[in-house]
């Protein structure tokens, strides 16, 4: 199942027989954080979560009546149930979800995301919520790229101003937009952050599996074609077959890069660490012993190859010390590290 909004994007391009539940707002203890989205058709919930049990089951309930029925809807829920209710929720707080059926034109927007994510270009999707009667609610959705707000455009008029959009690009955070009786959803959208694996062997195999259940683009290079292919690492968003060093080289800098070196040999470590030094990055990692880590140390400062400052960028032996032993170990613990750095630019950005 795909949980990320710009992966549940593509699924929402296509639009017909879907429903889109999206938490606005929350109060208090609740199962899920505003911006979470979860998507429904006819067979039930078909992508992301609105945070599983009576909240998911009361929200799919609804899903399939909007299905029917064509009606947008701003619900309520408090979850504050008593703990001998078997049926009810004992959070505490409150949620409120948009449940927003995808149909008669209402999906292309949706496009438009889609397209910007594919080209890299992160913006904020907006979503006009006007009250029609009762919990029921008229959606109109825009598509503000790098958070740009259009003259004259519905929204716009409404009085949302470019200041609010850039907010809740800049944080990184879901931003409500209150006007006198309606409101503007804000959330921010961005491409997710490119793993690149020099190496296609155990490792940069199940490292690839692990990283998209995590919400990483991730692209494996490798110089044997009958290691970068589809059958070998049927996980990767994009392979390349080729020489390590020119295949990095040819990956756009971006700060939201992540590099992972697992080749098979010293040799190729060294060429692929080579193209990944110097340049804007997340995160570069190499796999290796100390000793070995130690000895490329030497080697890159000796020849020029790196500073002092670059080297101590790179995270070698690569991973968190869980005692990892198998392929399986270690891949675990090189997903759970980029997590971990992940986390922190998160965080970071949203100070």
């Amino acid at each position: 199942m795909r949980y990320s909004f710009p992966k549940i994007v593509e699924l929402l391009a296509s639009g017909e027989g879907l429903v889109l539940a999206t938490v606005v707002e929350t109060e208090g203890s609740t199962p899920q954080v505003a911006g979470a989205s979860a998507v429904f058709s006819a067979a039930g919930l078909a992508a992301g979560t609105v945070g599983g049990g009576v909240l998911e089951a009361r929200t799919q309930a609804i899903a399939g009546i909007a299905l029917q029925d064509g009606r947008s809807r701003l619900l309520r829920f408090r979850l504050d149930a008593h703990p001998a209710d078997k049926e009810g929720a004992i959070c505490g707080g409150r949620a409120s979800v948009l449940v927003e059926p995808l149909a008669g034109g209402r999906a292309k927007v949706f496009g438009e995301v889609s397209k910007a994510l594919r080209a890299g270009a992160p913006g904020v999707l907006a979503s006009f919520v006007v009250r029609v009667e009762g919990d029921e609610v008229d959606v109109r959705r825009e598509w503000l790229p790098d958070g740009t707000v259009a003259k004259g455009s519905p929204i716009a008029a409404a009085g949302l101003t470019k200041d609010a959009a850039h907010a809740a690009l800049d944080s990184g955070r879901p931003l409500v937009h209150r006007l006198e009786k309606d409101l503007i959803f804000l959330e921010p959208v961005r491409p997710l952050p490119r793993l690149v694996i020099a190496g296609a062997g155990h490792v940069g195999r199940a490292l690839a599996h692990l990283a998209r259940l995590l919400d990483f683009h991730v692209t494996v290079i490798d110089d044997r074609t009958e290691f970068a292919n589809r059958d070998n690492v049927p996980d990767a968003d994009a392979l390349v077959a080729g020489d390590f060093g020119a295949a990095l080289l040819g990956i756009p800098d971006s700060p939201e890069n992540y590099f992972v070196v697992v080749t098979r040999g010293h040799e190729r470590d060294a060429e692929a660490l080579r193209a990944c030094l110097g340049r804007p990055a997340a995160y570069v990692g190499m796999i290796g012993s100390r000793s070995k880590v130690e000895t490329m140390r030497r080697e890159f400062l000796d020849k020029g190859w790196a500073t002092a400052e670059e080297w101590d960028r790179v995270r070698a032996p690569i991973g968190l010390e869980i005692g990892s032993k198998t392929v399986e170990e270690i891949a675990v613990s090189i997903a759970a590290e980029l997590v971990l750095v992940r986390s922190g630019r998160r965080m970071e950005s949203a100070i």
